[in-house]
């Protein structure tokens, strides 16, 4: 068992795939619900702090290298898009604006982006984390819904 939740709490800190997959296999492992939710939830933050501080700084280092240029470049170009549409539809909300953008698993979504779109757009630090922390929880809330075919029951009751 120790080794499923390890594989959980690794597959969280994978970019873009992240707790959105880690949850489904736990759930799919048998895993207890709530105690793997939570080392899914850990494993999503752990990368956190470390993407607002350094990510920025490494991708604009490496932006014009031979090797990782462009894989760096279309990371920041991406961190860039998202910061620019959060803030865009945002305004002065950008806390929940970051929260669901993070929230809401859709494809390039996530702690990652919306850590490095907090870290370009230069929101501080605590209030991004917690953004960050509060919509990997929603992220979780809703990956376990699915999981669990509780989205699709209710898609099948409403006719959805």
């Amino acid at each position: 068992m120790l080794k499923e939740y390890l594989i959980a709490f690794f597959i969280s800190m994978v970019p873009l795939i992240e707790l959105r997959a880690a949850v489904p296999y736990s759930i799919a492992m048998g895993l207890p619900v709530l105690p793997s939710y939570i080392v899914c939830i850990i494993g999503n933050m752990v990368p956190v702090p470390i993407i607002f501080l350094f990510a920025r700084k490494v991708l604009e280092w490496g932006k014009d290298k031979k090797f990782i240029g462009k894989f760096f470049t279309f990371c920041l170009e991406k961190g860039h898009k998202g910061g620019e549409k959060l803030q865009e539809k945002a305004g002065k909300g950008l806390f929940w604006a970051l929260l669901l953008f993070v929230g809401i698993p859709l494809p390039g979504t996530g702690a990652w982006t919306g850590t490095l779109a907090a870290s370009i757009l230069d929101m501080d630090f605590k209030t991004s984390v917690l953004a960050v922390l509060l919509g990997v929880v929603l992220a979780g809330i809703i990956m376990g819904l699915a999981s669990a075919g509780v989205l699709g029951g209710l898609g099948a009751i409403f006719g959805a």
